[in-house]
């Protein structure tokens, strides 16, 4: 194998790593009511990691007492890589002073580049800009 081979194997190795390693930030930035829901506003900031077709979460909605509530599969894909998104969903029959957390359960689908479930999972980062917390 000649240096500049190793060297570009090497290369895509680290490249490979890093994206694996780079932080998925999904920040719960915003709620509100919408009739009888409680409409969400997701923060996802991809601005160091590759692109994603699909990022599908599992979240459960907690009440302040930190009882289980509402279970919903959400579509936070596609996200452009280096690129922050905002998407939006709401948690039916749910008023949102009665939401005290919401939970990452887990991730459902993850798809774009060397992504999996587990890497998807391992480079998310919660935060939270309202009262209810936000954690996996």
């Amino acid at each position: 194998m000649t240096g500049a081979v190793a060297q570009d194997g090497a290369a895509r190795e680290t490249a490979k790593d890093s994206a694996k390693g780079a932080p998925l930030k999904i920040e719960l930035n915003r709620l509100e009511p919408a009739g009888e829901a409680c409409r969400t506003y997701m923060l996802v900031d991809n601005g160091h990691g590759p692109a994603l077709k699909s990022l599908k979460v599992d979240l459960f909605a907690f009440d302040t007492e930190g009882v289980a509530q509402k279970r919903l599969a959400v579509e936070l894909g596609p996200v452009q890589e280096k690129k922050t998104v905002v998407r939006l969903f709401d948690f039916a029959g749910l008023s949102c002073p009665k939401i005290g957390r919401i939970l990452l359960n887990d991730v459902l689908a993850c798809e774009g580049g060397e992504a999996s479930r587990e890497t998807c999972l391992e480079r998310i980062e919660t935060a939270t800009k309202t009262p209810a917390a936000f954690d996996r």
